[in-house]
């Protein structure tokens, strides 16, 4: 039931590359997500610009 491997699929490339599931997927696609990401990631590069000045 827990297999740590379940999240791994076999490429001749890449060994152990992650499959990323369904809430993953939903969350790279959902734009309300992305825009909140987007600002979180804003305000935290506005944070360090202004201690530089």
């Amino acid at each position: 039931m827990n297999d740590p491997l379940l999240n791994f699929r076999k490429n001749p490339q890449f060994t152990n590359t992650m499959i990323p599931d369904r809430f993953v997927r939903f969350m790279r696609k959902c734009v309300i997500w992305q825009f909140i990401r987007f600002t979180v990631i804003n305000i935290k590069m506005l944070i360090v610009v202004s201690k530089s000045h």
